[in-house]
């Protein structure tokens, strides 16, 4: 079985992702999604005990309510409230119940939330072991058929994760683009390069990887490029320190590739 977690706000964003997460279940044979929702603790002081009980029935009954909303009659959707650090009990969960993936929604108007958010989000991707994947708030799901692997094609044998970038394509099982954007290609790749794309090749051939190198100053500007041209449907990634994620959450980049895209992020953790 397949274990979808998805944290739960209660904002429009979240329960967007939510409802993309329940919808991609239905193309995956015996998925399960569960809607997590963790709150921050206060102290006896200002709540007493039955307070504190209240509150977490409440908040399961606004949970369950998301739910009976988005489940579309199915059965394979269960509700989790807990009380505690949000980063923090993500990954203690995720760790704890075997969870495949991470879906969530990442949200903010104006700067400072986008800037909030955006950290939250990367905190989330920087500490926990399994694929994080971010859904935009107004992506809708149409299928996971087509999907591109950035790569900056550096030492591929040693610091590209296989393992877990296999696991997400056996998920989806999708059409795959590999894709390496930089201002240097011209009309023939360096043969560091070459070395490199045969290292890829072997490991992931049994997926039938098609390459391209794009010749671009502006690395976001050539994914989003890329993504519009081939109508794909999501951007897998391994975060690094500089990279693509990093990037991303800058104020000049975010609305272009997080708030305005229709193409969900994959993080795939080092």
């Amino acid at each position: 079985m397949k274990k979808f977690l998805v944290p739960v706000d209660f904002s429009d964003t979240s329960i967007n992702a939510a409802k993309y997460a329940v919808a991609l279940s239905n193309d995956i044979s015996d998925a399960e999604v569960i809607l997590y929702h963790v709150y921050s603790h206060i102290s006896f002081a200002t709540l007493t005990s039955r307070e504190e009980g209240s509150r977490q029935k409440v908040t399961e009954s606004e949970l369950s309510e998301v739910k009976s909303k988005i489940s579309e009659g199915k059965d394979n959707i269960s509700i989790v409230v807990e009380e505690g650090s949000f980063v923090e009990s993500i990954c203690d969960y995720a760790l704890g119940n075997s969870i495949d993936m991470v879906i969530m929604g990442i949200t903010g108007s104006s700067r400072i939330t986008q800037v909030f958010m955006g950290t939250n989000t990367l905190n989330v991707i920087r500490h926990i072991e399994i694929p994080v994947m971010i859904i935009p708030p107004q992506a809708t799901y149409t299928g996971v058929k087509k999907v591109v692997f950035t790569s900056d094609f550096k030492d591929v044998a040693r610091t590209t994760p296989f393992a877990s970038l296999k696991k997400i394509l056996d998920i989806f099982q999708p059409q795959l683009d590999i894709l390496n954007v930089d201002s240097e290609h011209y009309v023939e790749l360096t043969p560091e390069y070459k070395v490199e794309r045969q290292a890829m090749e072997e490991k992931l051939n049994s997926y039938n990887p098609e390459f391209s190198f794009l010749r671009s100053y502006d690395f976001l500007e050539g994914i989003s490029s890329f993504v519009d041209t081939k109508e794909l449907d999501a951007i897998i990634t391994v975060p690094r320190k500089h990279g693509f994620l990093s990037q991303l959450f800058k104020t000049s980049h975010t609305k272009k590739l997080a708030y305005h895209s229709r193409v969900p992020i994959i993080a795939v953790p080092a």
